[in-house]
């Protein structure tokens, strides 16, 4: 017997203000009993004594420690731009900005 019935999937998609046809209330009545019975067999599986985790594989954080290294100077940094005003990238105009 399934573990789902047809009047329950046509249940749920009165909830969901779904409007369903005969033909889908059949197909997710059918789809939605195979995912239920999926989840049946992993809980069968799944042991007492083995601790829930996210990920088999334990993860470190990879972050490096805050280091400070000289940068570039302004004139270094605009060394290769196409235009400079005041310091900084000279770029178009863009979206009327200056109207």
């Amino acid at each position: 017997m399934p573990d789902i019935s047809r009047d329950e999937v046509a249940h749920l998609a009165r909830l969901s203000r779904l409007a369903l046809t005969e033909e889908e209330l059949d197909l997710y009545a059918g789809q939605l009993d195979s995912i239920l019975n999926h989840v049946k067999a992993i809980s069968e599986v799944a042991a007492a004594d083995v601790p829930a985790t996210a990920s088999p594989n334990p993860t470190t954080n990879v972050t490096r420690p805050d280091e400070t290294v000289p940068c570039l100077t302004p004139e270094q940094a605009l060394s290769g731009a196409p235009a400079v005003e005041e310091q900084r990238f000279m770029v178009p105009q863009i979206l009327g900005e200056g109207e």
